[in-house]
């Protein structure tokens, strides 16, 4: 039984996966949550920049885990660290010390300029505890210092208090109310950013490019001034860099590469930095650590040893890898501004270092569809933004390979629509 997309026959389309795939699938759906749409299969390794399905066939994984496999798969130095330490020590509790967590800390200070750091599990927990942050330090200046201002269009995380920050009404309606005092406003509008923070505002939290929210940068300028009002308020800036992160634009955080000449108080980071394991983290300065003192916030298996050894190899790697992701993005982002130009249903390509993504004024969910088929992982979100978070190690030639597959899609794409280039479906971005 066929479990891939049914596409044109010009495509060239994998082979069809196994009878042992497609009893994975019945089982899924048979005894989980069906509460995410899967593509139709089974990734059963990797290796570099590619993944490989059950039956054989080899994907050019542009996805990387949204983010997380950074590295690619099977990287040499990682597989080395994880089985020299989890022959040792995978976990101990944090009622004692491990080796790694206190090296991991003095190093995440280094790059971001910060001071302490809290680890956790994932992205949203680091939200959770940064929302906690920001709460405690409001609330030890005043009983009416607990507004938390964010963004339209943000993404911080799917847990109740990330979600209640969140700014895009789909993911919040089915589960409000949600936590209460927390504001949202237009991304980049100076004005209103300055009218909405007042002596009640205990935090001001920002992506710097928000990604799940089509890949929109903050300006310089937008971030010089929530800067300046955190600091005239005593409020917290907070600053998302779970996915724009953490190596993604070609610098360590995203708001170095703004170049905006700002600090955070407090910034939150997950998704590559243990290259697979789960591993969060709230780093901070002391005003904002100040907020949580003993007993105030915890983690069962935030910081363990095996995580933290391994990010503490990944950032040994990133820092040698910095420099090419620059270079390979703009390589990138060059070659899919030549297709922009050939398609008049591309409207924008918009891309940082490795963080990618190309606006189109049609339905983008087919191409993704397409680009499966013929060999290539990629998402699309917001219906019209394709999505591009490769591994930091992607070469010019697997580029070259993306955007070959890239200009089949699309010129299937620009034969399917109306003669001015716009599909009678298009949407614009939520």
């Amino acid at each position: 039984m066929s479990t891939s997309p049914a596409l044109p026959a010009d495509t060239g389309t994998h082979e069809p996966q196994n009878t042992g795939a497609q009893r994975i699938i019945d089982l899924e759906a048979r005894y989980l949550l069906q509460n995410y749409t899967r593509a139709p299969i089974v990734i059963h390794k990797g290796k570099g920049c590619y993944v490989y399905d059950t039956a054989g066939a080899r994907y050019l994984d542009l996805v990387s885990g949204i983010g997380v496999m950074a590295l690619g798969h099977a990287h040499p130095r990682i597989l080395r660290v994880i089985k020299e330490q989890s022959a040792l020590l995978i976990h101990c509790s944090n009622l004692y010390y491990n080796e790694h967590q206190g090296p991991l800390a003095e190093r995440l200070a280094k790059i971001s300029g910060l001071e302490r750091s809290f680890f956790c599990n994932s992205g949203t927990e680091a939200m959770e505890g940064a929302l906690k942050m920001v709460r405690a330090h409001g609330r030890r200046l005043s009983p009416e210092k607990y507004e938390i201002l964010s963004l339209d269009n943000s993404f911080h995380g799917r847990t109740l208090g990330a979600l209640s920050a969140t700014g895009q009404p789909k993911y919040r309606t089915d589960f409000e109310p949600l936590l209460p005092g927390v504001r949202f406003i237009p991304p980049n509008d100076l004005a209103t950013l300055e009218a909405a923070v007042s002596e009640k505002t205990a935090g001001i939290l920002i992506e710097g490019i928000q990604g799940e929210g089509g890949i929109y940068r903050l300006s310089a300028e937008y971030l010089r001034k929530a800067r300046e009002l955190a600091d005239r308020h005593n409020t917290l800036l907070v600053l998302d860099e779970i996915q724009c992160g953490v190596g993604r634009t070609g610098s360590y955080f995203s708001f170095q590469t703004a170049e905006a000449g700002i600090q955070p108080d407090v910034l939150t980071a997950a998704k590559p930095l243990a290259c697979g394991l789960p591993l969060g983290v709230i780093v901070t300065n002391e005003k904002a650590a100040s907020a949580i003192g003993p007993g105030m916030h915890g983690s069962t298996f935030g910081g363990g040893a095996l995580a933290c050894r391994v990010a503490l190899e990944f950032l040994d790697i990133l820092e040698e890898l910095l420099p090419s992701i620059v270079e390979v993005g703009g390589y990138f982002r060059d070659r899919l501004e030549t297709l922009a130009r050939k398609h008049s249903f591309i409207k924008e390509v918009r891309g940082y270092g490795l963080m990618i993504g190309v606006e189109l004024d049609i339905p983008g969910k087919n191409m993704v569809q397409q680009a499966m088929a013929q060999g290539m992982l990629i998402n699309c979100t917001h219906d019209v933004v394709l999505r591009f978070l490769p591994p930091y190690i992607i070469t010019k030639k697997e580029i070259d390979k993306a955007v070959k597959i890239l200009e089949r899609i699309f010129k299937s794409a620009k034969s399917a629509s109306p003669p001015d280039g716009r599909g009678s479906e298009a949407e614009p971005p939520a």
